[in-house]
């Protein structure tokens, strides 16, 4: 019981309602109520209409009554019923049924703006460290040994960090553990990977610094360390910031690069400190590797599609890691409009249309803005958006957990642009842009009909 029941009289807006109410079709009135009792009940249901109308039976309308604490002498001297539930079947029947939309829940994809902005600067900003030590070695000669250690970087990275990713279903401890034990081996085969390759000491010293970067990034990206990773390239970024106007000679072009890994591998050790601080988990699974198989695929195809690219332009590898933040921020607008469309729609069809709708939009929002860099940086804009489209719709179906078929198509597109680029059958630009299109629009296909039904988005 809430206590006794407000009985002042109405102003107009009761009146009106009240009006409205006895105007209403409807089946016709008790017997009980007439006469002055019979307005007392129609100013009643005017009070009550918003707590009636959902209503699917007299009984709710009688418990709605009682909690406003109406006792029998009142129903009977005020309202001319003989008892509670007389009065609710009377009420039930003057208000017509209406049931208020839910209100809508909060959008589960809703991006992170500055994240996203954050993680794209972070993907470009070690780049500079390239510009520091271009000096200290011979890129002609030396560039294979970055360039191979860099490849088994990516694949490796992006296996780890979906496992790591799985872990964290379980915990952030189990995630922990998983990049304590994985990211130095990354390093590891990164540097042995890329100490293989025929070069100087110097430049496999760049590339176990590069790898030793990589995964402590890795790290930092997993466990949300963004802001850690951009600190950690402060000295880095003053470097460069001040090349065109000071030459800092050997020593600093080769101390700040080592101090910002040297940070970013001190700020991956503190996160993961956290990470193992937390409680375990009893009894958590350890999904099998080869889960992460199809992730490591992919990373070492992009990584290929993205070195073919670089070779003939390399201003617009820049511009596609720049663009791995807005990516990332329209994967989780197309998550959230494609829930929004899940609720709006009534068929499997209208959903089929309207979610291809949004795969489109999304894809022109990301591609179309990378022509105007294209034009401005001299990169030929076709391979360039056909390859941003492709990584984009591939990164699409593994945040859904569609793992291989992204993988496959992406290696048979890097493995035929690099037989072309290799045996010079085709321009490296015509290769490229046959195999992404080719990529892209078997991704795209995949996408509307794996995307294209409602049970991904539940």
């Amino acid at each position: 019981m809430s206590g006794p029941m407000a009985l002042e009289p109405g102003g107009t807006e009761s009146d009106a309602l009240s009006l409205r109410l006895a105007d209403a079709p409807g089946p016709a009135r008790s017997a009980p109520g007439h006469g002055a009792e019979g307005q007392a009940v129609d100013r009643l249901a005017a009070e009550l209409a918003e707590g009636i109308g959902p209503a699917v039976h007299p009984y709710e309308v009688a418990a709605l009554l009682e909690s406003e604490g109406l006792t029998s002498e009142v129903i009977q001297e005020r309202y001319g019923h003989p008892d509670l539930f007389s009065l609710a079947s009377a009420l039930y029947e003057r208000v017509p049924r209406a049931f208020p939309e839910p209100p809508r829940p909060a959008d589960p994809w809703r991006p992170d703006h500055v994240r996203c902005a954050l993680r794209g600067a972070l993907f470009a900003l070690p780049g500079l460290a390239y510009l520091l030590a271009a000096p200290l070695w011979h890129a002609g000669r030396d560039l294979r040994v970055l360039v191979v250690a860099g490849l088994v970087s990516w694949a490796w990275g992006q296996a780890l960090g979906h496992r790591a990713h799985v872990r964290m279903a379980a915990g952030r401890r189990e995630a922990g553990l998983t990049l304590l034990t994985g990211a130095p081996l990354g390093a590891l085969a990164a540097t042995g990977a890329g100490a293989l390759v025929t070069g100087s000491g110097t430049a496999t010293g760049i590339a176990a610094a590069q790898s030793v970067y990589l995964a402590a990034a890795g790290v930092l990206l997993v466990l949300g360390g963004e802001r850690l990773l951009l600190a950690a390239l402060t000295p880095l970024i003053a470097g460069a910031a001040a090349l065109p106007w000071w030459d800092p000679g050997t020593v600093p072009r080769a101390a700040l690069p080592l101090l910002s890994v040297l940070g970013a591998v001190a700020a991956a050790g503190w996160t993961l400190r956290a990470a193992l601080g937390a409680p375990p988990v009893p009894g958590a699974a350890r999904p099998s590797p080869l889960r992460s198989l199809p992730y490591g695929v992919f990373g070492l195809s992009a990584g290929v599609l993205v070195l073919l690219e670089g070779r003939e332009h390399p201003y617009a590898v820049v511009v596609l890691t720049v663009s791995m933040g807005p990516a990332e921020w329209l994967l989780y607008r197309y998550r959230g409009t494609a829930v929004s469309v899940l609720r709006a729609t009534a068929t499997p069809a209208a959903f089929l249309l309207r979610s291809t709708g949004v795969l489109v939009l999304c894809l022109l929002l990301y591609v179309l803005p990378l022509l105007p860099a294209a034009l401005l940086t001299g990169v030929e804009p076709a391979p360039l958006l056909l390859l941003a489209a492709t990584l984009w719709t591939a990164l699409l179906l593994q945040a859904f957990g569609v793992a291989w078929p992204p993988a496959v198509v992406c290696l048979a597109a890097a493995c035929g642009a690099a037989s072309a680029t290799v045996l010079r059958s085709l321009p490296d630009s015509v290769a490229l842009t046959l195999s992404c299109g080719t990529a892209c629009l078997c991704l795209a296909a995949c996408a509307v009909r794996l995307l294209g039904r409602p049970a991904p988005h539940a």
